[in-house]
């Protein structure tokens, strides 16, 4: 067999793979945004969904991994190649960890709707809704950037994700102040806390996939550094 045929059969294998990478971004992604639809809604059989979901998600990363392990002991690919398989294996991990934030929230919802739920929630539960929003976007920005290996997209990630990180505070400070005014708030606003902080996670996430994405395509691992630092090294 040809050396141009074994490579052109290692880059097929490398492209089926970081399509399944991106089918799992999308399926975790959906997993996020019926979580919070059943949020807001306060609605059991989404928020069943959601946890029905994360039984695929959990498939897929298993498979995957194994599919990585096969073409490594196989390929014994180097430099670049083997950049991109250990980045995969780090993104489908993070993608895992994604929809686990997910079905935490599902499962918040569930235990809302079994305990009730005060009208006093209903702004808290908006401004997490805004939060999500922004985690996603962030998700969908990474995953593009996964698609095309860019850099700069990645470095878009990493340059936004303080953004979660202060909406997260304000959430916190506004179910503290709920607290405070009505004890009988105490136990539903925890569980809110506990969603905004899956939601900062989330962001977490997206953003440690943007790393692994400079990581393929410059070869640095940028993970700790001041931004000031990435952007010489995209540069």
């Amino acid at each position: 067999m040809s050396d141009k045929h074994l490579s052109t059969q290692f880059d097929a294998e490398l492209s089926g793979i970081s399509g399944r990478v991106l089918e799992m971004g999308g399926l975790v992604e959906s997993q996020v945004v019926q979580a919070m639809f059943a949020l807001a809604h306060f609605n059991g059989e989404t928020a069943s969904q959601v946890l029905q979901i994360e039984e695929r998600v959990n498939t897929m990363e298993v498979e995957i991994d194994a599919d990585l392990s096969a073409i490594i002991a196989r390929r014994q690919p180097t430099a670049r190649d083997l950049r991109l398989l250990i980045a995969v294996s780090k993104s489908i991990a993070n993608l895992e960890r994604v929809g686990d934030e997910a079905a935490r929230i599902a499962r918040t919802v569930q235990r809302l709707i079994n305990t009730g739920v005060s009208s006093r929630l209903r702004l808290p539960v908006a401004d997490l809704a805004f939060e999500a929003e922004l985690a996603i976007a962030q998700l969908r920005k990474a995953l593009d950037a996964f698609a095309r290996l860019d850099t700069v997209r990645a470095l878009e990630v990493l340059k936004q994700d303080d953004q979660i990180d202060q909406e997260f505070d304000g959430l916190l400070r506004k179910l503290i102040t709920y607290m405070m005014e009505d004890p009988r708030t105490i136990s539903s606003s925890i569980d809110l806390i506990f969603v905004a902080k899956a939601i900062e996670r989330i962001g977490d996430h997206a953003k440690n996939l943007a790393e692994a994405i400079i990581y393929v395509v410059k070869g640095k691992d940028v993970r700790h550094h001041p931004l000031e630092a990435v952007e010489d090294v995209i540069r």
